[in-house]
C-alpha cells in the first residue's frame, strides 16, 4: 500500500494536534496529579518520546533503504543493457541489427517507466515493455537454437539479465512501508504529543508551544513518504544512468 506525502502529512497533523489538545483540555484531574508527580511523570513522557524518535528513525531507514534500491536497480538495468547492446556483435549481422534496434525502443519505455505518473500511460508502458521482452529473446534465442556456441549462449545469458533486471526494478518500486508501520508511528506519536498535553501546567499553551510537535513528526513522516512513493512525491528518481546508455547508443 502506498502512502503519498500530502495526505500523510494532512492525518498525522490532524491527529497529533487532536492528541495534544485532548492531553491539554481533557485531563484536568491527571495533570493535577502530575504536579504532584513530576519527576515520575517525566520519565513516562521522556521514555515515549524516546520510543518515537526510535520509530520514526526506523521507518526513515525502512523509506531510505528502500529508495537507494531502486537507484542501485536503476544502475544494474542500464548496466544489462549496455552490455548486451555490446554483445549483440556476437550475432549474424542482420539479428545483430534488429537486437541493437530493439533495444533502443527498449531503453525509451524504460526511461518512460520513471518518469511517468499517470496509471492508464503506465498500463501501455508495461504492455509495451512485454512486447519488446518477447521479441528481444525471440531475436537471440532463434540464432542461439540454429547454432549452439559459447559465443550464442553469452548473448543469451546477457538478454536474461537484461529481462531479469526489469523485474528487479518493478518488484523494488513496489516494495513500500508496510501500512502497520505508519500505523504504529501515528498511534506512539499520539500517545506522546498527549502526554505533552497532559505534562503542561496551562491549558492556554495549546496554540504555542504544545502544537510544535505534532507539526515536527508531521514533517518528518511527510518525509518518509515522500521518499517512500516513488511516483507520488517530490523526490523522485531520475533515470540518469538509461539517459546516458539511450545518448550513447544513437551515436554509436
Amino acid at each position: 500500500m502506498t502512502v503519498y506525502p500530502i495526505p500523510a502529512f494532512l492525518i498525522s497533523l490532524v491527529t497529533l494536534s487532536f492528541a495534544a489538545w485532548i492531553g491539554v483540555t481533557r485531563f484536568t484531574r491527571m495533570r493535577t496529579e502530575v504536579a504532584a508527580l513530576r519527576d515520575e511523570f517525566g520519565v513516562i513522557q521522556g521514555a515515549t518520546l524516546t520510543l518515537l524518535g526510535l520509530i520514526i528513525g526506523f521507518t526513515f531507514s525502512m523509506a531510505l533503504s528502500r529508495y537507494e534500491q531502486r537507484m542501485n536497480y536503476e544502475e544494474e538495468e542500464a548496466n544489462a543493457i549496455g552490455t548486451e547492446y555490446l554483445r549483440a556483435d556476437l550475432l549474424p549481422a542482420a539479428d545483430a541489427a534488429k537486437v541493437r534496434t530493439l533495444l533502443r525502443s527498449y531503453v525509451d519505455q524504460r526511461m518512460l517507466f520513471y518518469s511517468t505518473r499517470n496509471p492508464a500511460g503506465l498500463e501501455k508502458i508495461a504492455t509495451e515493455t512485454a512486447r519488446l521482452q518477447a521479441e528481444l529473446w525471440s531475436a537471440v534465442s532463434a540464432p542461439a537454437v540454429a547454432q549452439q556456441t559459447p559465443l550464442l549462449t553469452l548473448v543469451v545469458a546477457g538478454m536474461n539479465d537484461v529481462l531479469n533486471s526489469q523485474g528487479y526494478t518493478q518488484a523494488a518500486w513496489l516494495n513500500r512501508i508496510p501500512f502497520s508501520a505508519w500505523l504504529l508511528v501515528v498511534l506512539i506519536g499520539a500517545c506522546a504529543t498527549m502526554l505533552v498535553g497532559i505534562g503542561t501546567r496551562r491549558s492556554d499553551t495549546v496554540p504555542h508551544l504544545v502544537m510544535v510537535l505534532p507539526l515536527v513528526i508531521s514533517l518528518a513522516l511527510f518525509l518518509i513518504a515522500d521518499i517512500d512513493s516513488p511516483r507520488g512525491g517530490i523526490i523522485r528518481i531520475a533515470p540518469q544512468n538509461l539517459q546516458i546508455l539511450a545518448q550513447s547508443m544513437q551515436a554509436s
